[in-house]
């Protein structure tokens, strides 16, 4: 199966009127860079290249995507989307599958997930180091002073780090 490089996904031919109108609007939701992830986590996956995942490459497929399921949740999805029994899933139903979860995703569960990757030494908190570090692996070339300044800007409690609620008032701002 080729993957298509424009945005536009074709339905299952078996999939009912009501799929597909929700298939179109899945895709009206997801930004153009979501999309691409999905196709890059579906082509990078599928191990054999044989156009599905099995339940192996699904699994990590998720994982690669920000998504932790358990064997039941794995399960569950191949067995709502598997069109042909064979426990595969084709790449529109990865896309479905995965979109769905993307646009169900709660924004505040993304934000703290987002401070942990901030927080890599688990303290609860975004200290000058942690910020030094992430501007480093970003290829962004900050003087401490500049660093400083963006912590100093959102520490409400004035204790020189960022918190957890912190950093959700900055996001959310």
């Amino acid at each position: 199966m080729s993957h298509q490089s424009n945005t536009s996904i074709s339905t299952p031919g078996n999939a009912s009127n009501n799929q597909k109108r929700a298939l179109g609007n899945l895709k009206l939701e997801l930004l153009n860079e979501q999309k691409q992830e999905i196709r890059e986590a579906f082509s990078l996956f599928d191990m054999n290249n044989d156009g599905c995942l099995d339940y192996h490459e699904l699994k990590v497929a998720f994982r690669a995507l920000g998504f932790e399921l358990s064997k039941r949740e794995v399960l569950d999805i191949i067995h709502e989307y598997d069109t042909d029994d064979r426990n595969l899933i084709t790449y529109e139903n990865f896309f479905q599958a995965v979109g769905e979860k993307i646009v169900n995703r709660d924004p505040l569960d993304e934000i703290r997930r987002a401070f942990k990757l901030f927080d890599d030494d688990g303290t609860g908190k975004i200290s000058l180091r942690n910020l030094r570090r992430v501007a480093k692996e970003l290829g962004e070339n900050l003087t401490d002073d500049e660093l400083r300044a963006m912590i100093d800007e959102f520490d409400l409690d004035e204790d020189g780090e960022i918190n957890e609620q912190e950093f959700i008032n900055i996001c959310t701002e």
